[in-house]
C-alpha cells in the first residue's frame, strides 16, 4: 500500500500538468528558441526569414525583384516575383499547401524535394514563426490568371482560407487594412507577405531602416542582376540595390575608403564537389581585418568551416610563394594566420544543397560543414597560387605586407608582456598611480569611469560610490589607433595604465575572466573637444579590445549640458531640444540657464547626480548591429585617407551643430 505522504508529494504533479501545444503555439511560448531574442534582433529576424524566402526564389533562377515595403501602422510586406507559394489542397492533410508553409511548423518545400536545390532554410519553420509572432498575417500568391489570399490573426489562427481573387480586378485589395497596392506590382506571378509584429511579444516594433538598408545591399552584392527595392512610407524613404558585378564589386566597395595595397583584386568562383565557392580577397593599408562570410546568401558572423577554409589555404599559399620566391629566408620562420590578418578585406561566400547544409543554431551565425572546409580550402589555394604567379607585384605587396605584421605582432607581444607584468592580476603588480580603484572584488558589480582630464577625475573621485566605482583619469588628446599598430598602442603613455586597470589583456593575450569591471564608461566633456576624446578611445576599442564592445562593456556617459535654477528649484537638460522645450514651460521663463563648459565645473554633488549614480545617470551602451558599416565609419572618419572624410564633411556639413563656445 502506498505511503500517505508519498501521495500527498506526488498529488501537486500529474497528468493534467503535462501540457502538449498544438500547432504555432510552441513559438509564442518561446520565441527566443525560433528567432534568438524578443528585442530588435528578433524583430529584424522576422523579416529576414520571409526575405530568404524570396532570395531562394532569386537564387534559383525564378526571381529578379524583390521588394520590402514598412508601414506607418507598423506592418511590413515583402513582395517578389518568383513562381508563388503552391496553395493547391495537401494530399493527406485536408489544407492547402500554402496553409501549411504559413501555420504549421516544419513544413516547407526545402526538405530536399524539388522545390529548392540551394536555399537558406532547412526547419520549415520561417514563414510559420513570423506568423506566430504576428498580430496578423496576410499572403497574396499570383501564378499566372489565379490570385489568392489566406489571412491570419492573433498568432497564425485562420480567419480567411485560400480564397480566389479577380486577377483582372487587384484594386479591390486597396482598401484602408492593406496597404499593398497590386496596381504598381504586375508580375504574372510572386508572392507577397504582409505582416504586423505582436507588440505584446516584442520589446519594440519599431523597424530600424539601417539594418534592412545594409541587408539588401549586401543580397545585391551576393546575387548579381536582382533588383532589390526598399520602401519606407514611415520616412518616404525609397531605396534601390543592384549590381552587376557581384561579389567583386562588394569587395571593392568595402575597400573604397583605404588605400590599397594589391591593385588587382583577387576573386574565384568554382564549384568543387557540389559545392560553389565564390572568394574575393585585397588587401589594404589599414591594420584591421574584414572578412565576411556566407552560406546560400545567409550571414554567418562567427564565420565556420569555409572561413576555416580560407584562412588555411590563405597562409600556405602565402607562405610556400614566399618560400619558393626567396621573400622568407631559410632562418625566418613560417608566418602564421594572424600576420595574414593586418589590412585584410575579403568575402566568403559558398552555396550548397540546403539538404546537407548545416548551422549552429536557428539564427544560422555559424557554418558547420566539415567538407565545406575541405573544398574551400582546395579552391582558395589553387586560385591563389595562380593569382600570384600572373601578379608578382601583388604578391610580393602582400607578403611585404604580412612580413611587417609579423615584426609588428612580435614587438606588440613584447610591449604586452611588460604590460600585463606590471598588471596586478599578474602576481601582485602595481595598478596606475592615478586609478582609484574600488573597493568591490565581484567584477560582475564593478565600473571602471574613463575621465578626461585631472579636473574632472578628481571631482569624480570624490562623487563616486567608492565601493564599486572606480576612476582612471587621462588627460589630453590620445593616440589615433587607426592609424597605428598595436606594439605603439600598448606602449602608450595613454594606453599603457588603461589596459593594465582594465586587466583582461589585449590582442590575442585577451582573457574575459580576468576583467575587474562590468562596465566601462567613457565620461567626456559635452563639446567637440570631449566628443574627440571619445572617438578615439571608441576606436581603440573597437579595434584592438572588440571583444568588449560585443559583449556589451562599453558606455558612454552622457552628462547635461545646462543647468537652470528658479527659487530654489533646479534642473539639469542635456542638450539644446531639452532647453528649448523647457524655456516654453513656465518655470523655463523664470529660471536662469547655466551651460557647463565641461565635467571639471561640476561639483562632486552635481556630478553624482547627474553623470555617475546609476539610478538617476545616462548612459549609451556601444554595440556594432553591423560590422562592415562600423568598419567603413571608422576607416573614413579616422583613418589616413583625407579624400573620404572631406566627402563626409561636405555632404554632412549642413545637418552639423557647431560648437563656438
Amino acid at each position: 500500500m502506498a505511503n500517505p505522504a508519498q501521495n500527498k508529494r506526488y498529488s501537486d504533479y500529474t497528468a493534467e500538468d503535462i501540457q502538449v501545444l498544438e500547432g504555432l503555439e510552441p513559438v509564442r511560448k518561446r520565441p527566443g528558441m525560433y528567432i534568438g531574442s524578443t528585442g530588435v534582433e528578433g524583430l529584424q529576424h522576422l523579416v529576414t526569414e520571409i526575405v530568404n524566402n524570396s532570395m531562394d526564389e532569386a537564387i534559383a533562377g525564378y526571381a529578379d525583384h524583390i521588394r520590402v515595403e514598412f508601414f506607418e501602422d507598423g506592418s511590413v510586406a515583402i513582395y517578389d516575383n518568383g513562381r508563388g507559394c503552391p496553395y493547391e489542397m495537401k494530399e493527406g492533410y485536408g489544407v492547402s499547401a500554402l496553409e501549411l508553409a504559413y501555420a504549421r511548423l516544419h513544413a516547407g518545400g526545402k526538405f530536399g524535394g524539388k522545390g529548392y536545390k540551394v536555399s537558406s532554410g532547412l526547419h520549415g519553420v520561417g514563414a510559420s514563426v513570423v506568423n506566430a509572432l504576428s498580430e496578423w498575417c496576410r499572403v497574396v500568391v499570383r501564378r499566372g490568371d489565379d490570385l489568392v489570399i489566406q489571412e491570419y490573426q492573433n498568432g497564425g489562427n485562420v480567419v480567411r482560407p485560400v480564397e480566389s481573387l479577380d486577377v483582372k480586378n487587384p484594386t479591390k485589395l486597396k482598401d484602408a487594412k492593406w496597404g499593398i497596392d497590386l496596381d504598381n506590382w504586375k508580375y504574372e506571378s510572386g508572392t507577397i507577405a504582409h505582416f504586423k509584429p505582436d507588440g505584446t511579444i516584442f520589446e519594440t516594433t519599431d523597424f530600424p531602416l539601417k539594418f534592412f538598408i545594409s541587408q539588401l545591399r549586401e543580397y545585391a552584392y551576393l546575387t548579381a542582376g536582382i533588383k532589390f527595392e526598399l520602401i519606407d512610407h514611415r520616412s518616404n524613404d525609397h531605396f534601390n540595390f543592384y549590381f552587376e558585378g557581384g561579389v567583386k564589386t562588394f569587395l571593392k566597395d568595402l575597400n573604397r575608403n583605404k588605400a590599397p595595397v594589391n591593385e588587382n583584386v583577387f576573386h574565384v568562383r568554382k564549384t568543387e564537389d557540389e559545392v560553389e565557392v565564390e572568394v574575393a580577397m585585397q588587401y589594404n593599408d589599414s591594420y584591421s581585418e574584414n572578412i565576411l562570410c556566407f552560406a546560400n546568401h545567409i550571414k554567418n558572423s562567427e564565420g565556420g568551416t569555409h572561413s576555416t577554409g580560407f584562412r588555411s589555404a590563405l597562409t600556405r599559399t602565402v607562405n610556400d610563394y614566399a618560400r619558393n620566391n626567396n621573400l622568407l629566408k631559410d632562418k625566418d620562420p613560417n608566418l602564421t594566420s594572424d600576420d595574414l590578418r593586418e589590412g585584410l578585406t575579403a568575402i566568403i561566400s559558398v552555396k550548397l544543397d540546403s539538404a546537407a547544409l548545416q548551422f549552429e543554431g536557428q539564427t544560422k551565425a555559424k557554418l558547420g560543414n566539415s567538407n565545406v572546409r575541405t573544398v574551400v580550402e582546395s579552391v582558395v589555394k589553387d586560385a591563389l597560387t595562380t593569382f600570384f604567379e600572373e601578379h608578382p607585384k601583388d604578391a610580393q605587396a602582400i607578403i611585404e605586407k604580412n612580413i611587417l605584421s609579423f615584426k609588428a605582432r612580435m614587438a606588440a607581444k613584447a610591449a604586452r608582456d611588460t604590460v600585463i607584468r606590471k598588471s596586478a592580476l599578474e602576481g601582485g603588480g602595481v595598478l596606475p598611480g592615478k586609478l582609484a580603484d574600488c573597493s568591490e572584488k565581484d567584477n560582475t558589480k564593478t565600473e571602471l569611469f574613463i575621465v578626461e582630464g585631472d579636473s574632472a577625475g578628481g571631482t569624480a573621485k570624490q562623487a563616486r560610490d567608492s565601493k564599486i566605482q572606480a576612476i582612471l583619469p587621462l588627460f589630453g588628446k590620445v593616440l589615433n589607433t587607426e592609424r597605428a599598430r598595436l606594439d605603439k598602442i600598448v606602449d602608450s603613455d595613454k594606453f599603457k595604465p588603461l589596459i593594465i586597470a582594465i586587466g583582461a589583456g589585449i590582442g590575442e593575450q585577451y582573457t574575459p575572466k580576468r576583467l575587474r569591471y562590468s562596465k566601462l564608461i567613457i565620461m567626456a566633456d559635452a563639446d567637440s573637444d570631449g566628443m574627440h576624446i571619445m572617438t578615439l578611445y571608441l576606436t581603440f576599442f573597437y579595434r584592438h579590445m572588440t571583444e568588449l564592445v560585443n559583449n556589451g562593456h562599453i558606455y558612454v556617459a552622457v552628462p547635461p549640458l545646462f543647468k537652470a535654477t528658479w527659487g530654489k528649484n533646479k534642473k539639469y537638460l542635456f542638450d539644446e531640444k531639452e532647453r528649448n522645450d523647457f524655456l516654453k514651460t513656465a518655470d523655463g521663463k523664470k529660471a536662469i540657464i547655466q551651460r557647463f563648459k565641461g565635467l571639471g565645473e561640476m561639483n562632486a554633488e552635481e556630478l553624482w547626480e547627474t553623470t555617475m549614480n546609476p539610478q538617476t545617470r545616462r548612459l549609451k551602451l556601444i554595440s556594432v548591429e553591423d560590422a562592415a558599416q562600423a568598419d567603413e565609419v571608422f576607416s573614413k572618419l579616422m583613418g589616413s585617407e583625407v579624400a573620404p572624410r572631406k566627402r563626409f564633411i561636405q555632404t554632412n556639413a549642413k545637418q552639423a551643430v557647431l560648437d563656438v563656445t
